[in-house]
């Protein structure tokens, strides 16, 4: 009889949740600490017998190629929700418990955390509308629906993700074929007719918040309900997450979360 080394089990993992992060290669302690200290669930989807879940996080790419690295594993592995958790967003140590019951309960198609911008002063990531700056009125604890989500602690579900990868454009970066689930806007184009040069640039996640909404992908992945809503994005702001940067810094820094605080009466 051989003695020592890994028994894996026959059957295949129950594959409920999977775990996505973009790396640059500098990955802070505090972040660590939060990622790894995460409170598990009872009778949790996990494949290695440790405390955390195991995670897929591309390395060395720009943002949107890294997610759209991780949607084609994410589907070709056959998971049911992606987690996407960003390098500098330190998670609350609640997080899986909260998303464990809103997958079991709510069955929200995309939903997120709450982070501010790693700015001074910093502002919280929740938006109404295009062009109109943040949305303010909620206060902590809210549930807030959007019209768009931040991906630093994003959870979405394989319907949503399936038929927008099924209907974007194919492109290669090195020798992998990705497709342009995620994609940075960066345009600039002449108008003829006013004889005026326009330009679009802006962030991934906000573009793919609007293209699904645009586009019908909620209607065509099997959530009517949710293309109906002018607002179909949930933002958990209970879920407080700290945006560091890589001096240890966590905004927001000087206390601009405050104005969101619920007074007592």
């Amino acid at each position: 009889m051989k003695h020592g080394g890994i028994i894996k089990a026959s059957e295949n993992m129950n594959r409920r949740v999977f775990i996505a992060v973009g790396l640059t290669g500098l990955v802070r302690a505090e972040w660590m600490f939060a990622r790894y200290g995460q409170v598990i669930p009872c009778n949790w989807s996990q494949s290695e017998y440790q405390m955390w879940l195991p995670t897929y996080g591309p390395m060395g790419y720009l943002v949107a190629e890294a997610r759209n690295m991780a949607v084609r594993q994410f589907l070709q592995e056959g998971f049911e929700w992606l987690f996407f958790i960003d390098h500098d967003t330190v998670l609350p140590l609640n997080f899986f418990l909260k998303a464990n019951e809103r997958m079991i309960k709510e069955k929200i198609p995309v939903w997120s955390g709450l982070y501010f911008t790693k700015s001074v002063p910093s502002e919280p990531l929740i938006y109404r509308g295009q062009g109109v700056g943040y949305y303010a009125g909620w206060k902590m604890g809210d549930k807030v629906w959007t019209d768009s989500v931040p991906m630093g602690c994003t959870v979405i579900h394989r319907s949503i993700l399936k038929v927008v990868w099924d209907e974007s454009e194919e492109y290669m970066i090195g020798n992998d074929k990705l497709r342009r689930v995620f994609e940075t806007p960066q345009k600039a184009w002449l108008d003829h007719q006013k004889g005026q040069w326009f330009t679009q640039t802006g962030t991934e996640d906000l573009n793919f918040s609007w293209k699904l909404i645009e586009k019908g992908y909620f209607k065509k992945a099997g959530w009517p309900e949710y293309q109906k809503k002018k607002y179909p994005f949930l933002v958990d702001t209970s879920l407080f997450c700290r945006h560091i940067d890589q001096n240890g810094i966590q905004y927001p820094s000087i206390g601009e979360e405050k104005y969101f605080i619920r007074n007592k009466k």
